[in-house]
């Protein structure tokens, strides 16, 4: 019933098809022994005719075998000595298998002694295997477990059949307790096996899962990888771009102020402050121009040490941009790096000292004097964010006046996008200024709706 003779046909069948150059039916890559002869003792040869019972049928044949196989054979049992006494057939049964595996000749033997499962599990080159049985169904599954003893099921079976209980229990009896215990070793043994191959099926399916998330997290990776490549890249080309317009306003600057005013001041003074700042300029763009490297901050920073308008530099990508928001819990805020408004952590972050220009060569009265130092430390740009409009026009206030003295063309106000207050409050106080000759929200590149760019009138 549960497959054994089965398996022992289908071992046999297979090797002579192989032999045979059939084709076998089986997985890709499967693999056959060769052998010189193949020995099968399978099936009930009693025969009244000749005076041979069950046992003596088998035991003609084994002895024929004895004789004539070798290290090159297969020999094939099935129920090797049954049909006589069990304790003496077993003692024979283990004694024909040692002989046979002593002399290197592959055997394979189905049984139902248990002295025979003991036999294989404490003999070395010896293996139990067992088919898989499905009490319930009173049917095999045809599964062959290789390492396995199998449990023999009779009294299941017996009582699925419809034999009464009692005659059951009567027989359970019957059993020593030495018999009963391995059996039940047996009954453990196979429930651990289901067991784990449960969790093994479970464990390959987390596998399978597991790899898949690894493969969407490498791919999120590289995407996320490729994307801060192109930002820092462009990036540095909007800030490669703004130092070359700072060094052309600051040479235009400076002709014009020789121009129109050699009376007032030192001109040997502010050529040499012109020159220091063209190597100033010229040494941040060697900076900016250098790859991309991560380095420990000279301080780590708290939330104390930072608030929204601070001057930093985002270590992770080299560049230089205005805290616009306080840290949150966890230690994050945002950053305006040019056209980037990022979040990053405040580990990350290094405050800057931004150098105020000053000379003391411009020691002369009169306008030169008050444009020169105002347009040193006067920034072209003004961060408004977190302040209210009240706040926010007052400072936004001093700052324009201080930048129309400079002599600045155009100035950007940063306000944020959010819920557009602080934009409305900032556009119509600019309404009223008359100094001011246009304004207009930055474009694609410049801050977007979050930023105003303001025009002086000459």
């Amino acid at each position: 019933t549960g497959g054994k003779t089965v398996s022992l046909k289908t071992v046999g069948l297979l090797t002579l098809m192989g032999q045979s150059g059939l084709h076998i039916p089986t997985l890709d890559r499967s693999e056959l022994a060769l052998f010189h002869e193949v020995y099968a003792d399978i099936g009930d040869e009693q025969s009244i005719e000749q005076s041979l019972s069950t046992f003596s049928s088998h035991m003609t044949n084994i002895v024929s075998f004895l004789e004539k196989a070798d290290q090159y054979s297969l020999v094939l049992f099935d129920e090797l000595c049954s049909g006589t006494d069990p304790t003496e057939g077993a003692a024979l049964a283990i004694s024909i298998l040692s002989y046979l595996h002593d002399r290197g000749i592959r055997t394979m033997a189905t049984t139902h002694y248990s002295e025979l499962k003991v036999f294989a599990l404490s003999s070395s080159g010896v293996e139990n295997a067992s088919c898989e049985f499905d009490v319930e169904t009173l049917s095999p599954t045809y599964r062959l477990l290789i390492g396995i003893p199998g449990k023999s099921n009779a009294f299941a079976i017996s009582s699925k059949l419809g034999v009464p209980a009692s005659i059951i229990e009567k027989a359970r009896e019957q059993i020593n307790e030495q018999d009963e215990s391995f059996e039940d070793v047996l009954t453990s043994l196979e429930e651990s096996r289901i067991t784990i191959e449960n969790e093994r099926t479970e464990i390959a399916q987390y596998k399978l899962e597991i790899e898949d998330l690894k493969k969407q997290l490498e791919s999120k990776q590289e995407k996320l990888d490729v994307q801060k490549d192109r930002i820092i890249r462009q990036a540095n080309e909007e800030a490669h771009k703004v130092l070359q317009e700072a060094k052309d306003y600051a040479d235009q600057t400076m002709k014009l102020f020789h121009k129109f005013h050699n009376d007032y001041v030192d001109t040997a003074a502010v050529e040499r402050e012109r020159q220091q700042l063209r190597k100033r300029l010229n040494k941040t763009e060697q900076k900016m121009a250098q790859p991309v490297t991560k380095k420990k901050p000279k301080k780590e920073l708290t939330a104390k040490d930072v608030r929204p308008g601070d001057t930093v530099r985002v270590l992770s990508m080299n560049l230089k941009g205005t805290i616009s928001t306080r840290p949150d819990s966890k230690g994050y805020l945002f950053v305006q790096m040019g056209i980037i408004r990022s979040k990053v952590h405040i580990s990350d972050l290094e405050l800057i000292d931004e150098p105020v220009i000053t000379t003391s060569s411009f020691s002369r009265t009169g306008a030169g004097k008050i444009r020169m130092s105002k347009s040193a430390s006067v920034s072209t740009e003004i961060n408004l964010l977190g302040k209210t409009v009240d706040e926010a026009v007052a400072e936004l206030d001093k700052y324009l006046d201080d930048a129309y003295l400079a002599h600045l063309k155009t100035v950007r106000i940063v306000h944020g996008k959010g819920t557009g207050a602080l934009r409305k409050g900032v556009h119509n106080y600019l309404k009223r200024q008359k100094h001011v000759e246009s304004y207009r929200l930055g474009e694609f590149g410049e801050g977007d709706a979050g930023v105003t760019i303001v025009e002086f009138k000459k």
